[in-house]
This record gives structure tokens, C-alpha cells and sequence, in this order.
């Protein structure tokens, strides 16, 4: 399957780049941004991962396995050598009812599973709507979410999902951000028993970083690579079941990887 996702993504960061506003923001740093994009990825045969630059895979099914757990301490992911949420944690590693705290616990409601329960008696509603913007913790959270809501839709047969996200960090967040949600939408698919069909991905505020538009520059000048294969054990029935070793992405073909300060 041909590779679409690097040249999407690229010219994303071309648009910005060419018709993004300054906007000052929150952290100071400041940011060329522009309004309401979507991108649309193909989940039925290769992964959608950028090659152009190397993605933190490890990071990725790490960070999505503890979105599932429910929790918002950090404590299983430093334990498995996964550090990106440690800016924002408190002493104690914990961040506040974040992201998976309302996936599975908003107000005793685990949304996750009722997505799936409604997917198994009702594949053709349109209410498979997950929310993180619980408005009444928001002020408890370490960092409100920027991908707040996504929804699951079966159209043809197909488990298809649409995310969207309020503040897109184009250059270090948005590459996670699409693996992430590409491979939520595939376990979920496993374990409902439907094939996988597309991810679409909503951008609200995208933007690149002032101090991110080197990167951004090495990172237009590359060629890209073959996708990947995503490869899920076939012995897992339970979306809590997943581990880190039942989820496999072969022949990963990528540029180096491209460092850039993350703005808190």
C-alpha cells in the first residue's frame, strides 16, 4: 500500500508554515497556527505512522495501554521507561483526573466499555461518543486534553473513528496522536470483531512551536518509506487484556529521529 500518511502530514506542516497566523499561547513560546484542518487515514491494510521522522512506538502503546488502565498516575509508565508525561506530574507522579481517569471513570461510567457493549448490540448507532472534557474536573487536571473527544461510526462493515483536538502541537504531539488513535481504533475493532476502516483525525488549533521550525525544515526535506504491518494478538477477546508484547508493529522503516523542546 502506498504511503499517504508522510505526504499528508507534510503538507499539513506546509500549510502552517505558509499560512499560519502568530499567535502567542499559553507556555510564551509563541506559534504560527491556522484553523480546522482533518486528516484521513486508511487502517485496513498498513499502519499509519510518519516515516520521515523516527516515531517513539514504545512511547505510543505505552502511553495508550495506560489511557486504558484509567489512571492518572504516572507510575506505570516510568515504571516501563516512558517519560513523556513526567513535565507535568506532580511529586507524588500524579496529574489529576486526565485523559484515561474519564475514558473509564467519568462519574462511574466507563465509557470504553459501554462504546463496546453498544458496538456489539447496536453497530449502526451514532452515540459511540467518548469524552474527556469533563467540565467539572477540568480544574483538577494537570493539563486539560487536547484530544478531547472521539467517536466510533460503522459505516460498509467497517469500525471507523473520528478524533478531535482542540490544540494540536503539529510537530512532536500530532505524529503520536495519529498512531495512538489509528491503534486504539484497530484493538477496538479486533475485539468487536469488525475490520478496521479509517482513522480521521480533527485539528482545531494546529500549530508549530517558533522554536520547532528547524525541525520542522530538516524534516520537510525528507523522503519517506514503505508503512508498516500492525499485527494483534489474535488470542485477546478483552480490550483490558492487551499487554505491551500483544501488540506488533513489523518492518518500521524510518528516518533518525528529530529533537525539539517540548513546551509546558
Amino acid at each position: 500500500m502506498k504511503n499517504d500518511v508522510d505526504p499528508k502530514y507534510l503538507d499539513l506542516l506546509r500549510d502552517v508554515l505558509e499560512n499560519g497566523v502568530e499567535k502567542k499561547d499559553r507556555t510564551g513560546t509563541g506559534t504560527l497556527a491556522v484553523f480546522d484542518r482533518t486528516l484521513r487515514f486508511d487502517l485496513s491494510d498498513r499502519f499509519p505512522i510518519l516515516t520521515t521522522k523516527k516515531v517513539h512506538l514504545k512511547s505510543v502503546i505505552y502511553e495508550l495501554l495506560w489511557f486504558l488502565k484509567g489512571t492518572g498516575n504516572i507510575e506505570y509508565l516510568q515504571r516501563n521507561h516512558v517519560t513523556i508525561w513526567d513535565e507535568w506530574a506532580d511529586e507524588r507522579g500524579d496529574l489529576g483526573p486526565v485523559y484515561g481517569v474519564q475514558w473509564r471513570n467519568w462519574q462511574e461510567i466507563d465509557q470504553i466499555t459501554n462504546v463496546i457493549t453498544q458496538l456489539q448490540a447496536n453497530p449502526n448507532s451514532r452515540r459511540l461518543l467518548v469524552s474527556a472534557w469533563n467540565v467539572g474536573e477540568l480544574p483538577n487536571m494537570a493539563l486539560p486534553p487536547c484530544h478531547f473527544a472521539f467517536i466510533f461510526n460503522v459505516m460498509d462493515g467497517k469500525l471507523n473513528c473520528s478524533m478531535f483536538q482542540r490544540s494540536c502541537d503539529l510537530f512532536l504531539g500530532v505524529p503520536f496522536n495519529i498512531s495512538s488513535y489509528s491503534l486504539l481504533t484497530c484493538m477496538m475493532a479486533h475485539v468487536t470483531g469488525f475490520p478496521a476502516g479509517e482513522f480521521v483525525w480533527h485539528g482545531i488549533d494546529v500549530h508549530i512551536y517558533q522554536n520547532h521550525l528547524n525541525q520542522v525544515n530538516e524534516q520537510l526535506g525528507r523522503t519517506w518509506f514503505d508503512l508498516p504491518t500492525l499485527f494483534l494478538n489474535q488470542e485477546i477477546k478483552n480490550i483490558d487484556d492487551f499487554e505491551y508484547d500483544d501488540i506488533v508493529i513489523k518492518n518500521y522503516r524510518c528516518h533518525s529521529a528529530i529533537r525539539a523542546p517540548i513546551a509546558v
